[in-house]
């Protein structure tokens, strides 16, 4: 079979992106008899899925598969990350149906907005629990793709996504901090 000019090769051990999927690994190359003719297939392995995709060789590309995105591309969706949210004031089923079109679309940009969009900061409301759902999806896939472009783990990329949106994780001493000072006020009221 040959490729087509505008058609990318993978090689076994590459890190590559399916949009419905996110980040998998290629295999390797394996030709399978399909339909009485010979294809060559990826194998494409998604370990947090633990699941096995092969893709045509010649259906790369209308597949949507796509090599990791470049650091200059990252750069742009850590600059999504620290904008403004822009809600769309839209019921709650159709701004969600967006956000998961963005989010299997595969772009790291889109994904960041969906992050930039549904994140809170300190002082707003909690999230309702699909918000929640959304944006943790959103966070995992964009987390792979860091992780994978840095050679990092997928939970410090997570870590450094939410500190780049200026997301407040409360620490453990941040924690004990606040039961010594419940301690604290139990210990004058039975004073008093």
């Amino acid at each position: 079979m040959a490729l087509n000019d505008n058609q990318v090769k993978f090689v076994k051990g590459d890190y590559v992106v399916y949009p419905a999927h996110g980040v998998g690994q290629i295999d390797g190359v394996e030709t399978q008899k399909i339909g009485g003719m010979e294809v060559e297939l990826y194998s494409i392995s998604f370990e947090k899925d633990r699941m096995r995709l092969k893709v045509p060789t010649f259906k790369v590309k209308d597949a949507g598969l796509r090599k990791i995105s470049s650091t200059g591309q990252m750069d742009s969706a850590m600059e999504t990350l620290k904008g403004k949210s822009k809600v769309r004031r839209i019921m709650w089923s159709r701004r969600a149906a967006e956000y998961e079109t963005k989010i299997n679309s595969g772009d790291p940009v889109a994904i960041a907005e969906v992050l930039r969009d549904l994140k809170r900061s300190n002082d707003e409301t909690e999230q309702s629990y699909s918000e929640r759902q959304i944006y943790e999806s959103a966070l995992g896939r964009l987390a792979r793709e860091v992780a994978a472009l840095e050679t990092i783990s997928e939970e410090a990329a997570a870590e450094r996504l939410e500190d780049v949106m200026g997301v407040y994780k409360p620490s453990l001493e941040d924690l004990s901090d606040t039961s010594s000072d419940n301690e604290d006020d139990e210990d004058e009221a039975m004073a008093a």
